[in-house]
This record gives structure tokens, C-alpha cells and sequence, in this order.
């Protein structure tokens, strides 16, 4: 199931729209990804599951490229990822 975009985006603040259009990114490359690898494992065929699965790897990387534009116009998203991160690891050493 594919993302829906939550908000009109040409009723976001002008200095929040930058963002939001990031982050808009992110979902549609994130669904992109999912799509992919889901159509990977339906195949039977090992040329198209290849194909799917690098085309699922290049949007991995355009995720990393809209993330790493978010995290310059918001620091906070940086110390909220590094935040779970820490989390991730307090709840695993347990």
C-alpha cells in the first residue's frame, strides 16, 4: 500500500515548506522501496527480481539524499534520529 502525502503542501508555512517537501520525498521513496522489494519476492523470474532489487537499492539512496537536505534545514531531526538511535541501543543491551 502506497503513502499518502498528509497534507496539502501549498498550505504549509513558507518556511516549514522546504521541509515538509523533503520529508514528502522521503515517504514516496520510502514507498518506492517497499514496492519494489515486495515485487522482488513475488517474482519467479531471477532477471526481473534483480532488476527490482537494484532499482529498491537506488531508492535506498535517494532516501539518504532527501534525508541528509532534511537534516541541514533541521537540526532537530538530527538529535531526534540520534535520540531513537541511543534508545535502539539501551533497549537492546538489556
Amino acid at each position: 500500500m502506497l503513502s499518502k502525502i498528509p497534507i496539502k503542501l501549498e498550505k504549509v508555512p513558507e518556511e516549514e515548506l522546504d521541509k515538509q517537501i523533503l520529508r514528502a520525498g522521503i515517504i514516496a521513496e520510502l514507498d518506492a522501496v517497499n514496492l519494489y522489494e515486495q515485487m522482488a519476492e513475488l517474482t519467479k523470474d531471477a532477471d526481473i527480481k534483480t532488476i527490482l532489487l537494484d532499482i529498491a537499492k537506488e531508492e535506498k539512496t535517494h532516501v539518504g539524499e532527501f534525508q541528509a537536505l532534511l537534516l541541514r534545514l533541521d537540526p532537530q531531526q538530527g538529535l531526534e534520529l540520534e535520540a531513537g538511535a541511543e534508545e535502539v541501543e539501551e533497549e537492546l543491551s538489556k
